[in-house]
């Protein structure tokens, strides 16, 4: 079997419906908008909330404390709350997160790297729509 067919039989096991749940979730968890951010921002140091916030941007103060919590809760994030006045929170990756991070990381550096690929297509495909729109007798 070649990798790729590993790879997709490997996929396809977590696609089975309830009895795989737990993986899904986790692959939710990962793969949100937020928890990407929050796991790729953590690969380069710990942060305190407010730093972690500010680096990421435009994220909720509620949405970050879910998410955190969240990954926190599947071993990907480290909290470390010291009991100092005033309080201090740091948050940091697992070796588990770490892990979950760095495959994450690939995945947007692919995007990226990949965006220009994307927009050719979705213009292609945009075409080719209104082209059958406007053709007489296609539905």
């Amino acid at each position: 079997m070649g990798v790729s067919a590993k790879a997709s039989a490997a996929v396809s096991r977590y696609d089975t419906g309830e009895a795989m749940c737990p993986y899904r979730l986790v692959l939710e968890h990962v793969t949100s908008r937020w928890g990407v951010l929050v796991l790729i921002e953590l690969l380069d140091r710990s942060y305190r909330f407010s730093e972690l916030r500010r680096a990421i941007g435009r994220v909720s103060e509620k949405m970050l404390t879910q998410t955190l919590q969240t990954l926190e809760r599947d071993g990907l994030v480290h909290r470390d709350a010291k009991p100092v006045i005033p309080p201090r929170v740091d948050y940091s990756l697992t070796e588990l997160g770490r892990e979950a991070a760095e495959q994450v990381r690939a995945l947007a550096v692919w995007t990226k790297d990949r965006m220009d690929d994307v927009e050719k297509s979705r213009h292609a495909y945009d075409e080719a729509r209104a082209s059958a729109a406007r053709a007489p007798g296609t539905s």
